[in-house]
């Protein structure tokens, strides 16, 4: 056999052939998994995309509640005019502030008044203002809100006053947002004394003013109706006093309750009553 046959036999050889396409078989196996593995490499970077996404789709919003009307509360001692304090406690030289571990929030003043009429008996009243400013609070409430509840407390409070006798309770119009009056007799051994208290609030501050009167050592009984026109004079004043010291007027919020609190028609009840047991202890 020639060279030149041996030649064209090889390159006719079958086996040849079939090594040349098992070749092709094996570059374009290990071709697709790299295609796959760049697929594959894309497809988990738009996976990453949408859940930043969804994660900022569905984050919840921080908590809110509407901010408090007012920031601050007046001095409690200069709440009331000279003329006003002339009228309800004529012969106290001067209020006792009480004590608060944050003027912000809370403050009280006291007026001691007693008119020695010598043999014919004496005049004696009391006079109490208090004052507290309720912020608002994410878990707890807006202001308003926080000051309504305490508010009614304050309310059932004086109607529920021990010993408390002749209990009466009546809406009060033109002090603050809403505003209610108690009045009842406490009887002791220096006398009868008669109790008046106002509670109002005005946006997020609750005005509390205790106001009795007694005849002592023999003098006349004061007349309640009289007491109680001067605890409401005082009050309005109190009010006053608090929008003023936040820069605003004294008229009464939208939010303002037209009709009484619930807790005005309540009934009295016997439990102890803090503003009764100060008045007491006062008197």
């Amino acid at each position: 056999m020639s060279e030149g046959t041996m030649q064209r036999r090889v390159q006719r050889d079958p086996r040849s052939q079939r090594a040349k396409r098992l070749t092709r078989v094996l570059v374009c196996a290990v071709a697709v998994p790299l295609v796959a593995a760049g697929c594959s490499s894309d497809s988990g970077s738009d996976d990453g995309k949408d859940k930043a996404a969804s994660a900022s789709q569905s984050a919840s919003p921080s908590p809110t509640v509407r901010a408090a009307a007012y920031k601050r509360l007046p001095e409690p001692c200069a709440v009331l005019s000279e003329k006003t304090l002339d009228d309800l406690a004529p012969k106290a030289k001067s209020g006792k502030k009480g004590a608060s571990d944050d003027a912000s929030t809370r403050g009280s003043c006291s007026w001691n008044s007693l008119d020695n009429n010598g043999v014919d008996g004496s005049q004696f009243r009391w006079l109490n203002v208090s004052l507290l400013r309720f912020d608002s609070d994410t878990t707890r409430g807006p202001g308003d809100e926080l000051a309504r509840e305490y508010y009614d407390k304050q309310v059932r409070d004086a109607q529920s006053a021990e010993g408390a006798r002749s209990a009466k309770s009546e809406p009060v119009t033109g002090t603050g947002d809403e505003a209610t009056a108690v009045r009842y007799d406490l009887k002791k051994k220096e006398g009868t004394f008669k109790q008046q208290t106002v509670v109002a609030r005005v946006e997020n501050v609750v005005v509390t003013l205790d106001y009795n009167g007694a005849g002592l050592a023999g003098d006349r009984t004061p007349d309640a109706d009289d007491l109680m026109k001067d605890a409401r004079k005082a009050a309005k004043e109190v009010v006053a006093s608090v929008t003023k010291a936040n820069g605003t007027g004294a008229a009464p919020s939208e939010s303002a309750s037209k009709s009484p609190s619930k807790s005005a028609s309540k009934s009295p009840s016997t439990s102890p009553s803090t503003s009764a047991s100060k008045a007491s202890s006062k008197s």
